[in-house]
């Protein structure tokens, strides 16, 4: 089940939560309705690796456990806030690090730690609370550095 305010109001900012699942496909569509289409491609593989950690790792698929997403739109920058009802983790990984130096990514094979990176890769912003159950990420619209999707 998903559950989100009617209507959905991309001025004041949003909030929808769902199910912990693995489908994502409408939630994804939902979350990306007010964003420019050129950057769909790039926003939805990082706002997919963002609920999917959610769901898998911090929910461990238990539907009966909640994922909770806040939207913002600003005139400078899109965000998201997304929040499980896990017990929380502490990121290992220096992804800004790897993101500048691919080599140091984790192998393809590897069943953990990608996703942290990509985050870095397609956010400006990643932000963990403290308790590893929050992250926020955030898209700058009008810096001239990244005023264009990236090309992954």
């Amino acid at each position: 089940m998903i559950a989100l305010p009617i209507p959905w109001n991309k001025r004041k900012g949003s909030t929808l939560s769902f199910a912990s699942t693995l489908y994502l496909y409408p939630i994804l569509d939902l979350l990306l309705i007010h964003i420019p289409s050129q950057w769909h491609a790039e926003l939805r593989l990082g706002l997919q690796e963002a609920l999917v950690n959610a769901a898998r790792h911090g929910n461990k698929l238990d539907p009966s456990k909640t994922i909770v997403v806040e939207f913002n739109v600003t005139p400078t920058e899109y965000c998201w806030i997304i929040r499980d009802e896990g017990t929380g983790f502490v990121p290992q990984c220096a992804c800004r690090s790897e993101v500048e130096n691919p080599t140091s990514f984790p192998v393809e094979e590897a069943e953990n730690g990608r996703g942290l990176c990509i985050l870095h890769e397609v956010f400006d912003l990643v932000h963990w609370n403290k308790e590893g159950t929050e992250v926020t990420l955030a898209k700058q619209v009008n810096n001239s550095a990244r005023s264009q999707p990236a090309i992954l």
